[in-house]
């Protein structure tokens, strides 16, 4: 039976993650990192396709599960007729090689579990070689190898391509699983004590997350998005990917399923925002670096999203072995869209490094230089139609909101410039660039007989995206074009406290078939669009309602489907966690920089 999204976990060692259902079973896992295969791949098939349970024998969903603390060690604890028994699940940051480490603790009674590993690597597709070797099963096939071990050693057997297991605990009793992968072409590495592993993990985590500086009202909520945020982090780069996932679906049943196991350069400008304003100087400026290098040559050239260190190429391909979660086909890894013209991204670089500016971060000699390459590039870029911020696989159109970004670049650069006066530029150059830019916005992006700005130029839609307007200041909030826009998209695109970001007839702006839900992300602009413009009471009480969409373990999925109730989309999704962020920053008087 297929799980909801929500019943799912994350657990991660800041270079890779997994997913860990109610029922036990991690059902997601690429290693090593994000965007390699999976090695478990049933949350995109079924259990021939990969996955690790351990529960209580004949169990179905836990009875509770939290995380340990502000970490990211989830607890996993079944009530049975004869006991109590929890599973703590963890990654810890890694040495040499990634590994899974799963402790099964009695807490009162008897309790007889129940283990299956099923490997299955390269997306579900290779069932690989197992064989015994020091006290440990070993799993080899092609490049990777994994090996499994248990302390104290329980009973295993080779079952339909499957290693089982059954043991019992009783209350005190503890037994520890530790999975390793390394590439099969070299030595095993060195062994990692599985309760040594916990405490420096809960002990990294609460280090980790005692930086925090935000003590608002929400700070359970804030500090769980943040430690979120930060799990998807590629250590070894500062990238952060999107989700950790790929293929779940935005329709269940339908083909609005993409991969995105990538870092998006829209993401940049939140991102570093959030993570300074509350105190995380390092991550943003780790972010801001790996910008840098990713972004660096022929501005012509620029990508939407790029790969963890900063690849270019992530061909897009579909794995027609696998059915996709819920029977949503195709199942697709790579993403063509890093092909399309987005100019809001230039306008969201530039930003970015306007804020780690203000933020105080140490300056990159080369970062006013590409600021300038990508500002000259887009002087003769912003007229043109692009596939927008949705990505949209149609014609491309005028979108209002790339516009709005792309007078952000000039903006940016003329506060530069104004604020520091030593670096050279042309700022009348982009000064008028920018007033070029607001007259045509305002002229061809706005309709004036229902009040609001539009999605593109000539259009009567609407885009959840113009709300960021205010925020970025092209407009003041109290200008009656900012209030009329702000009640048109919530009045046509809103659910509640939910918004879509465009037209329910999604087919109508991207060609595709089927509807989606709610953007979640779209949901926290409005909450921040309503505060900007004077209705703070109204933002708050949305605000604290989103929150309730959170799952059990404070996590959120990129969209919501106000019908069924049900997560929609990649998951967890860093969007609509950086959203929820800096909606709380604003609401409890704490800016985010800029």
């Amino acid at each position: 039976m297929t799980q909801r999204i929500e019943d799912y976990a994350l657990i991660g060692d800041l270079q890779t993650a997994a997913l860990v259902g109610k029922n036990g079973s991690i059902d997601w896992l690429c290693l090593p990192r994000f965007d390699s295969a999976a090695c478990f791949a049933a949350l995109l098939g079924d259990e021939e396709n990969g996955h690790w349970r351990i529960a209580p024998k004949d169990a179905g969903a836990c009875t509770d599960r939290r995380y340990l603390g502000a970490s990211l060690v989830l607890e996993t604890v079944w009530e049975t007729r004869t006991g109590k028994v929890r599973v703590l699940d963890f990654m810890p940051q890694r040495d040499e090689a990634p590994d899974v480490v799963r402790i099964v603790e009695g807490l009162s009674g008897t309790v007889e579990m129940a283990g299956t590993l099923r490997l299955r690597f390269d997306y579900g597709s290779v069932v690989p070689w197992v064989r015994r070797a020091d006290g440990h099963r070993v799993a080899v096939a092609g490049p990777d190898s994994v090996w499994l071990r248990s302390e104290p050693e329980v009973k295993t057997w080779g079952h339909h391509f499957s290693t089982c297991s059954s043991f019992t605990v009783e209350e005190g009793e503890k037994v520890a699983f530790v999975l390793t992968w390394h590439p099969s072409h070299k030595p095993r590495p060195a062994l990692v004590d599985p309760h040594e592993a916990l405490e420096h993990c809960l002990q990294d985590w609460e280090t980790w997350s005692s930086k925090c500086r935000y003590q608002g009202p929400y700070r359970d909520t804030v500090l769980r998005s943040l430690i979120t945020l930060k799990a998807l982090t590629y250590a070894p780069t500062g990238g952060i990917v999107a989700a950790p996932t790929t293929s779940l679906p935005e329709d269940i049943g339908g083909v609005r399923n993409w991969d995105y196991r990538f870092c998006w350069l829209r993401d940049a400008t939140l991102t570093l925002s959030a993570m300074v304003s509350v105190g995380y100087l390092d991550e943003a400026a780790a972010w801001r670096d790996w910008l840098l290098r990713a972004v660096a040559g022929d501005p012509a050239d620029l990508q939407i999203m790029y790969g963890l260190a900063g690849e270019r190429r992530l061909p897009e391909m579909e794995l027609d072995w696998l059915t996709g979660y819920a029977g949503s086909a195709p199942v697709r890894v790579g993403n063509e869209a890093r092909c399309q013209l987005q100019i809001d991204v230039y306008g969201e670089v530039i930003e970015s490094l306007y804020l780690a500016r203000q933020a105080g971060l140490a300056p990159e000699r080369q970062a006013w230089n590409i600021q300038l390459s990508l500002l000259g590039f887009l002087e003769s870029t912003w007229r043109e139609p692009d596939e927008g911020l949705w990505e949209v696989r149609g014609p491309r159109r005028h979108f209002v909101h790339s516009k709005v970004m792309a007078w952000v670049a000039a903006d940016r650069a003329v506060r530069t410039l104004e604020s520091e006066p030593s670096l050279r530029g042309d700022s009348a150059r982009w000064r008028a660039m920018r007033d070029d830019i607001h007259r045509e916005v305002c002229e061809k992006g706005f309709d004036p007989v229902r009040g609001t700005f539009t999605q593109s130029y000539g259009s009567t839609e609407l885009d959840a995206a113009v709300l960021l307007i205010p925020r970025v200041g092209f407009l003041p909030p109290d200008d009656p074009r900012v209030v009329g826009t702000v009640d048109a998209v919530w009045r046509e695109l809103g659910n509640g406290p939910l918004v879509r970001r465009y037209t329910p007839d999604a087919a109508q702006v991207d060609g595709l078939p089927g509807r989606e839900g709610a953007f979640l992300v779209c949901s926290f602009w409005l909450a921040d669009a309503l505060r900007m413009t004077g209705r703070e009471q109204e933002a708050r009480e949305l605000f604290e309602q989103l929150l309730g969409l959170c799952n059990d373990v404070g996590l959120l999925s990129e969209e919501y489907d106000p019908v069924t109730g049900q997560h929609l989309g990649n998951f967890p999704q860093a969007f609509s966690h950086i959203g929820l962020v800096t909606t709380a920053l604003a609401l409890t008087g704490q800016r985010t920089a800029g």
